[in-house]
């Protein structure tokens, strides 16, 4: 897909699977988006608590696979670099355990941020194989839930260590 100009960025699929062109920062796009989506997830989970992190999480999730299949099939690329919705979708989700916390800290996010970069940019398994097997939309969006989840898990136990249960 061409990156577009002007009236071209009306085009949804383009400007989700971009996260509204995060994803075309030259230099490690998927960091960029992840660090993008802490300050929407901080309002979103002030707002909606951790059900509302849950619900845009699972939404960034659903429409992200329409667009990052959108957008693959135009750029003619299983996973383009541009596509950085599922980032969005897992540092979301390895965020929950920071909404869960009456009175969340920014060294939740901060490590919520770190664990989920770690876990994506390693994909230990099954993200590693899921990344690998499942081709278009479910596998770009896929290894990073399973990334989060790993993220979530992470901060939940340190949370837990540090007298937040």
């Amino acid at each position: 897909m061409t990156r577009p100009t002007g009236p071209a960025w009306r085009n949804p699929a383009w400007l989700i699977a971009t996260w509204f062109g995060v994803g075309l920062v030259p230099a490690a796009p998927g960091t960029a988006a992840s660090a993008t989506a802490l300050p929407v997830a901080w309002v979103i989970a002030a707002a909606g608590g951790p059900l509302g992190l849950a619900l845009a999480s699972a939404l960034a999730f659903a429409v992200g696979g329409w667009a990052a299949g959108a957008y693959g099939a135009a750029d003619e690329a299983p996973d383009p670099r541009e596509v950085v919705i599922d980032e969005v979708a897992g540092q979301w989700l390895a965020l929950m355990p920071a909404a869960m916390v009456a009175a969340p800290a920014v060294w939740h996010y901060a490590l919520a941020f770190v664990l989920f970069r770690a876990a994506d940019i390693g994909k230990p398994w099954p993200a590693g194989w899921i990344d690998r097997s499942l081709p278009g939309p479910a596998g770009i969006m896929l290894d990073d839930l399973v990334a989060g989840l790993y993220a979530a898990l992470g901060l939940g136990a340190v949370i837990c260590l540090t007298g937040g249960c």
